[in-house]
């Protein structure tokens, strides 16, 4: 009981702070004002190092949804970690987390922003490795090394930014050309953080850790970073770093699409759901809709946590069971949560008037009005299709399919405080959609012939048809070239393995045989211990000679008295 007052102290001070953050984002919205905070710290080498705080309606409006989505995660950690060892320290990383994630929103700064971005890489890990196995271990051994190559590129950055004695964003106002490096350097450090391809596999594989802080760390705080970085330099990109961008988001969305549809792993599937809305975010962002992208980007924390939270208590019910093939007809067993769980994947499809209607139907249809290769719309829309194919598919395994191979039947809903926290969520992801669009977006009409504006409409219907086909047949039938073609298409393109094996193993064996025959070996025997060595026997000879006989050392004179007479 003591553990739950304190899960309750937390999840009311969080939401305080949230609702006060995002009062504070309408009223500097209406006023069209920021505060810009600054003092210098020091002067090194004809640069000012400066501490910056930002606070502006796009710094206090996701502040607000970080602070209440952690709120509402530590209030549902109250029940779900229940009986773990080690809550304080549980406690201490997810506040770590939120405490890092507030620095690197409110500081446009490249320094402290890598103190915030290194600290969600850090306790990440720890929170990924917070199970203690070998399957925790690799995963967040792939985690922390994803999220090293962000660090580097921003550590580059930083140095590269020497050339401008200033490390804020400031500097970016000019839009010199000179700054084209630190802007490459920038988005592909934020392709790391958000799990972009060739980094994607880190992602479904830090599913390892407990379901709160996936419900966390994929909604609204770790994975989400890169992609505010990228919103706070949105006045840079008028160059090929767009179509770099577009190539990369349209693939993303596509594989993480056509992965999902042949995972059977309940975690797994929700992973590459969110790999999928991060890619849509990175596209709308390389077409110049920095605005569209934060208002999807605030709408899939919400949808994207309630929708991990509801499957953690799905998960809960049947003891750690996470294969859906599994499970089954939960809406009999759990009926307020299967409620919460069908919710949150309508939102995440994008049905109408719920929270990720608003913000997805905008991107499509303004991508409708830009003048873009066939090509790019055709997988856009393929991989929409895709994402209301394998939720309902999702939805018909967990929610409506009676055959259940096995798995627990004797589960409720309870009015724990799981379904509490969840319950709070479900009123969100379905109004809090219009109300942001009704405030805070102000797109002009849309002009769209009608087969375009039905479009959308018709990939959805085709998504469903398929999602249903999808859950209703099997392909498991080995031996054939469609088995091995789907086999390929959930295998995430062979990413996870190439991440792991060559990019991961490789260097380091590689790096251990240097090790091995450099520092241990050949550069031993050269270097310090082999000249130490020479010059010890070198001495050791020269003073066995000057205490030999007297005739030795006579001769040894005259023989350097020779040598300078003729020499």
């Amino acid at each position: 009981m003591f553990v739950l007052s304190i899960w309750n102290l937390i999840f009311l001070m969080f939401f305080s702070f949230s609702f006060m953050s995002f009062i504070m984002s309408i009223i500097m919205f209406g006023l069209s004002y920021s505060i810009y905070f600054t003092w210098s710290i020091f002067s090194w080498g004809g640069s000012d190092v400066h501490m910056l705080f930002l606070f502006d309606w796009v710094s206090f409006m996701f502040l607000s949804f970080v602070l209440f989505i952690s709120g509402s995660v530590f209030f549902y950690s109250g029940e779900y970690m229940e009986g773990e060892l080690n809550m304080s320290r549980f406690i201490f990383l997810l506040a770590g987390f939120v405490g890092s994630m507030g620095l690197l929103i409110f500081s446009p700064n490249l320094i402290s922003i890598l103190l915030g971005w290194d600290g969600l890489g850090l306790v990440s890990y720890c929170l990924v490795i917070f199970y203690q196995n070998y399957k925790s271990l690799n995963a967040g051994t792939l985690t922390v090394l994803s999220n090293r190559v962000g660090d580097v590129l921003i550590l580059l950055a930083i140095v590269w930014m020497m050339n401008f004695g200033d490390w804020s964003f400031v500097a970016w106002m000019g839009n010199s050309e000179s700054l084209i490096l630190v802007s490459l350097l920038i988005i592909m450090a934020s392709l790391t953080k958000s799990a972009q391809i060739p980094f994607s596999a880190w992602l479904p594989a830090a599913m390892a850790a407990p379901t709160p802080v996936s419900s966390l760390v994929h909604s609204s705080t770790l994975v989400t970073a890169g992609i505010y970085l990228v919103i706070r330099l949105g006045w840079v990109y008028d160059f090929w770093l767009n179509e770099f961008l577009m190539v990369l988001s349209v693939l993303t969305m596509f594989m993480a699409g056509l992965g999902a549809c042949f995972e059977f792993d309940l975690k797994k599937i929700i992973a590459l759901s969110t790999l999928s809305q991060l890619g849509l975010m990175m596209y709308s962002l390389s077409l110049g809709m920095v605005k569209v992208a934060l208002f999807h980007l605030l709408m899939h924390a919400l949808f994207k946590a309630l929708l991990f939270m509801s499957a953690g208590c799905i998960i809960h019910g049947y003891k750690g069971w996470q294969d859906i093939r599994m499970m089954g007809n939960i809406m009999i067993s759990l009926p307020f949560m299967s409620s919460c769980f069908v919710v949150s994947n309508l939102a995440l499809s994008g049905m109408p008037f719920l929270a990720g209607f608003y913000s997805k139907d905008l991107i499509l249809e303004l991508s409708l009005m830009q003048e873009l290769n066939f090509m790019s719309l055709a997988m856009l829309f393929i991989s929409t299709g895709l994402t209301v194919a394998y939720t309902f598919r999702l939805v018909y395994y967990v929610v409506r399919r009676d055959y259940v191979m096995g798995g627990s039947s004797n589960i409720s809903d309870g009015w724990g405080v799981m379904l509490q926290s969840c319950m709070g969520l479900v009123s969100f992801s379905v109004f809090f959609g219009a109300m942001i669009s009704w405030l805070v977006m102000d797109v002009s009409a849309i002009i769209l012939p009608g087969y375009l504006k039905n479009l959308t409409l018709m990939v959805c219907f085709l998504g469903l048809l398929s999602g249903y086909l999808m859950s209703h047949s099997s392909y498991i039938s080995s031996k054939s070239y469609f088995s091995s073609s789907v086999w390929f298409a959930g295998s995430m393109w062979f990413l996870p393995y190439l991440s792991s094996q060559p990019t991961v193993f490789y260097p380091l064996s590689k790096g251990s045989e240097i090790m091995n025959l450099g520092d241990m070996g050949w550069l031993e025997l050269s270097g310090g211990q082999g000249a130490s060595s020479y010059l010890n026997s070198l001495s050791l000879s020269m003073q066995n000679l000057g205490m030999g006989n007297m005739k030795s050392f006579i001769l040894l004179i005259w023989i350097l008295l020779v040598y300078m007479m003729f020499f």
